[in-house]
C-alpha cells in the first residue's frame, strides 16, 4: 500500500490557507515545529500518525480528510467535498451544476 504524501501535504496546505493561517500558526496549534510543517506540506518528509493526528485536530478535520487520496474507501469524503462546494449556491446554480455532473458522468462512462 502506498501513501500519497504529496496529496496529504497539499491538502494540509489548502486547509491551512483556507483558514487564513500561516505555517507558524498551524505549528503553534498542532505543537509541531514550523520547519516540519513546511516539510510536510512539500512532502519532503513522511509524517507519523501522531503528527497527522495533531495536524488534523489543529485544523478541525478528520484523518480521512487528510489521507483522502491514499484511501480505497473514500466516496464519503468526495460527497462532503462536493457538499462544501455547493453550500452557497443558488437554486439556479445547483441546477446548472447538476447538468454538468450528468454530462460528465455520461462522458466518463462511455470511454
Amino acid at each position: 500500500m502506498s501513501i500519497d504524501y504529496v496529496s496529504i501535504g497539499s491538502r494540509i496546505k489548502d486547509i491551512r490557507k483556507s483558514k487564513g493561517w500561516t505555517q507558524a500558526k498551524l505549528a503553534e496549534k498542532s505543537e509541531i515545529e514550523p520547519s516540519n510543517i513546511s516539510h510536510i506540506e512539500r512532502a519532503a518528509t513522511k509524517l507519523s500518525l501522531p503528527t497527522m493526528i495533531s495536524i488534523a485536530n489543529a485544523l478541525g478535520v478528520s484523518l480521512d480528510e487528510l489521507a483522502y487520496g491514499s484511501l480505497k474507501k473514500n466516496s464519503h469524503i468526495s460527497i462532503n467535498i462536493i457538499n462544501d462546494i455547493l453550500a452557497d449556491c443558488t437554486a439556479e446554480e445547483l441546477k446548472s451544476i447538476a447538468e454538468v455532473i450528468k454530462t460528465t458522468k455520461s462522458v466518463l462512462r462511455n470511454k
